[in-house]
């Protein structure tokens, strides 16, 4: 008899980070240059590890199975396939590359999965909706390795830490090439301030080698606000307008709105400034290192505040295997374990007891793990009411458009 699986390629579907893409093994369709050999590399183990489970003959355990919606290239290589192995319990894992999708496919309700990363707002939201279930904390024994200070400004999404634990939390912030920008702006360029993308003056003179922004309203308005001085959780109408407006006197120099292609647009050095998330901003320099092509890759968390994001690991109310993902929740919580996804992602964790096993290097690095001082300037995300949702959807939709 044959243990050996046979690979299949309808088998090793995954959709990508991008909704109008997927990722075949084998096949001719993927991600966009620069990523393909992480997903293929993820995808395949976790691929491998269902399809050995399988082998071994299907099991009368209905909570063997569980199924993950997250980021892509948001855990470690073997991350799933350790804890297949530990658990018994396979992985199917989807990916999406916005909390919009998320959220859109959520609300709709029947998504079949028992485990999905929402960020702080859209947790709330779903909070309010009653379509995350609240954790049972019985069975969760490592649920005391969360950091109590990082868990208690993540409570502000999440009250009382009751629907989700923190999963890996940071700052959005500018990623840069720092040769092109010093050779358009000189020594001085204010790499410390969002000045560098929202004032004409600097991004007229970036536009050449190209600058890359958040699409999404929900990414880019509480920044701006902090920039202009105002309330980043404003309910003010007009200081939405403003920052609209901000924006429109750049919008001629921005050369793309996308959530994610800043990473490989940074790592070939096709682009030179871009607004990004920490721990992509950082897989960008390393994966520039890699190329070997002497593009340097920097970040900077802007003096005038930026966001601190949370991204949770939470249930929804009709996730078919319950326990499965509480197993998996409380798998995660292990030190060593967030430690090894931290090394991968370059994101901090709000794990307490990982701090040993992180690499030195991200540790010691302020713009993951930011001083005391610049943690005071930072402001977390928030889920505005439905009027300033629909009012910066808007004026976002205008921004891209020009109009």
């Amino acid at each position: 008899m044959n243990l050996v699986p046979q690979f299949d390629q309808k088998f090793l579907t995954r959709t990508s980070r991008h909704p109008e893409q997927e990722l075949l093994i084998g096949g001719t369709r993927g991600f966009p240059e620069g990523r393909i050999h992480m997903a293929v590399r993820r995808n395949w183990a976790a691929a491998f590890a269902a399809i050995m489970l399988a082998a071994c003959g299907p099991s009368s355990d209905s909570e063997k199975t569980l199924n993950l919606y997250i980021w892509s290239d948001y855990l470690a290589p073997d991350t799933l396939e350790n804890f297949t192995k530990k658990t018994g319990i396979a992985v199917n894992m989807d990916v999406f590359d916005s909390s919009e999708l998320l959220e859109a496919k959520m609300l709709a309700g029947g998504s079949g999965y028992d485990v999905v990363v929402p960020n702080g707002p859209v947790l709330a939201r779903f909070i309010k909706a009653g379509i995350v279930q609240p954790l049972d904390r019985s069975k969760l024994s490592n649920l005391a390795n969360q950091d109590a200070a990082i868990a208690g400004r993540a409570a502000s999404s999440d009250p009382n830490n009751a629907h989700g634990i923190v999963y890996m939390w940071g700052t959005s912030g500018i990623g840069y090439n720092a040769a092109k920008v010093k050779e358009a702006l000189g020594e001085d360029a204010p790499v410390d301030s969002w000045k560098l993308i929202l004032d004409p003056a600097y991004a007229s003179k970036l536009a050449a080698c190209g600058i890359y922004v958040f699409d999404s309203p929900a990414d880019v308005f509480e920044l701006t606000l902090a920039y202009m001085g105002k309330d980043p959780h404003s309910t003010v109408p007009d200081d939405y307008a403003g920052a609209a407006a901000t924006w429109q006197a750049v919008r001629p120099h921005i050369a793309k709105f996308h959530n994610s292609e800043y990473i490989s647009a940074l790592a070939n050095g096709d682009i030179c400034v871009a607004m990004g998330f920490s721990g992509d901003i950082f897989q960008a320099a390393d994966r520039a290192k890699e190329v070997g092509k002497g593009v340097e890759i920097a970040y900077s968390i802007p003096k005038e505040g930026a966001v601190m994001w949370f991204d949770f690991l939470a249930i929804p109310k009709d996730a078919p295997h319950p326990t499965a993902a509480h197993v998996f929740l409380n798998y995660i919580l292990e030190p060593e374990v967030m430690a090894a996804i931290t090394n991968e992602v370059f994101y901090a964790n709000a794990n307490a007891k990982a701090a040993p096993f992180v690499s030195k290097e991200i540790m010691e690095d302020e713009n993951v793990y930011p001083a005391a001082e610049m943690m005071q300037r930072l402001f977390p995300e928030t889920a505005p009411s439905a009027e300033i949702e629909t009012l910066r959807s808007r004026l976002w939709n205008g921004v891209k458009t020009g109009t």
